[in-house]
């Protein structure tokens, strides 16, 4: 055993982490602890599925989750193999942008080589794929049908979590560090409130979003489609409207729809391929019009822009930190709440690396590393989302409406120029800051403007248009 060994392990001898949640979030922070604690208890209120299966918690798992490169590079970083695992079990790697064919709010955008990608599949078996290699760290534990009670300890420092187990019994779990990784049902601003620390700063931004999912069998020959997406446009005075097509495993296609305050679908399933036709373009409704459905229409309505500014806090204790969407969660359009999370705890495990799991301040350099890719997320969703009619939430500055007007530029410009084309999509998947839209030859570019005007119908190969059109007609 090597000297650097021996130091880890005597550091981690007699350690103890919590991990609140046993989602995607809640099993990355359990796998970057592992390194740094003897023992890492996972606490999650639910029966963990044995295989790719529904979560009672997450019923958002219905709908399109899109894994961008930005994120599935965190996962891989944080528990490696793990991308390989999901190709082994049927998900998709789409090259971004060569496989999406995607209806952006300035027309198509071009079909260039591939300069990032992103994960599709059903998030059923994104979760269990991380979470059966999770679970076979010998360090972690997970306690299930465990409820949150309450934190242990004080203002300065937490020290552990009070929990309901499955048989009534109270328990109290003494910890180094409590990760909430609670997801949309975190508690962590009342449960600080409890403590004395806070006030939280949080903010909202509704634009009344409605999502609508269902499961069609991809048509013959269509199991390798390109993701197809029209969106909306938040310049137009009119509810927005969106449908994508994702292809998933097991030959699936995973259509959702979308709708903001005054234009949202519904569950009738008579009312989905009209719908998909009635957005910017019908060619969601077109390819879907004579596919097999293999579910009912499922629907969400929990998708308000939600952020808790834990970092501003000044008193921030000891021994706690909050992850995932227990900080933020988004307007799912636009598939940044994994990567995000990802990111976030990858940040989790670069302080734990560089300082250790004890060492004084560790806490708020976490959170204020956690808060770094929230930011860019919730400023590209809540620019967008409070344009729509009957949008609630606090108006966009000046600055921030002449960075707008330049997207607006750029996003058309990208329709027919790499470059520009690679800044965005390098912004968009998280791999990189939004600085980069603003590097001179990109903006040189935008300056310049699109080399052509966009085309009217979908970039679709000879191959992928007679798909569409078979399944158009039902020939």
């Amino acid at each position: 055993m090597s000297e650097a060994h021996r130091q880890v392990r005597g550091a981690r001898a007699g350690r103890h982490a919590v991990v609140v949640g046993g989602g995607l979030a809640g099993m990355l922070a359990a796998a970057a602890l592992a390194e740094h604690a003897e023992r890492v208890t996972v606490v999650e209120r639910d029966v963990l599925p044995e295989g790719p299966a529904p979560r009672r918690s997450l019923p958002q798992a219905h709908h399109a989750h899109m894994l961008w490169s930005g994120g599935a590079r965190a996962i891989e970083e944080l528990v490696p193999g793990t991308t390989a695992r999901w190709l082994a079990a049927g998900a998709r790697r789409i090259s971004l942008p060569t496989g999406l064919v995607s209806m952006s709010a300035s027309g198509w955008l071009g079909r260039f080589p591939e300069t990032q990608f992103l994960i599709a599949c059903s998030r059923d078996l994104l979760d269990w794929t991380l979470r059966e290699q999770v679970m076979l760290l010998p360090e972690v534990t997970v306690l299930q049908q465990a409820e949150l009670l309450g934190l242990e300890g004080g203002a300065e420092r937490v020290t552990g979590v009070r929990v309901r187990e499955a048989d009534g019994a109270t328990r109290t779990l003494s910890a180094d560090l409590v990760v909430d990784a609670g997801g949309r049902g975190s508690r962590a601003p009342r449960l600080l409130a409890e403590l004395g620390v806070g006030p939280v700063h949080r903010e909202e931004v509704d634009s009344g979003l409605t999502y609508a999912s269902r499961m069609f069998q991809a048509p013959p020959g269509a199991e390798a489609y390109p993701l197809v997406n029209v969106q909306s446009d938040p310049r137009v005075p009119v509810p927005g409207q969106t449908a994508t097509i994702m292809p998933i495993e097991d030959g699936r296609w995973l259509v959702t729809l979308s709708g903001t305050r005054g234009g949202q679908p519904s569950a009738a399933t008579d009312d989905f391929e009209a719908f998909a036709r009635g957005v910017r373009h019908p060619v969601v409704g077109q390819l879907i019009a004579h596919a097999e459905p293999l579910t009912d229409v499922v629907v969400t309505r929990a998708t308000v822009n939600q952020r808790s500014f834990f970092e501003r806090i000044r008193n921030w204790p000891e021994g706690f930190v909050v992850v995932g969407d227990a900080v933020a969660t988004y307007n799912p359009v636009y598939g940044h709440g994994m990567s995000v999370a990802a990111q976030g705890v990858l940040g989790l495990r670069t302080e734990l690396r560089e300082h250790g799991l004890t060492a004084p301040g560790l806490a708020r350099r976490v959170q204020r590393a956690v808060a770094r890719p929230v930011a860019t997320a919730w400023d590209l969703a809540t620019a967008q989302d409070i344009l729509y009619p009957g949008a609630r939430g606090r108006q966009p500055g000046r600055a921030s409406v002449a960075l707008r007007r330049y997207v607006d530029r750029l996003m058309l410009t990208a329709t027919s120029r790499p470059l520009v084309s690679r800044a965005l999509f390098d912004v968009m998947t998280l791999s990189r800051p939004t600085t980069a839209l603003l590097r001179p030859e990109v903006a040189l570019a935008v300056a310049r403007g699109p080399r052509r005007v966009p085309p009217t119908a979908p970039p679709l190969t000879a191959q992928e248009r007679r798909i569409m059109e078979r399944t158009d007609t039902g020939a």
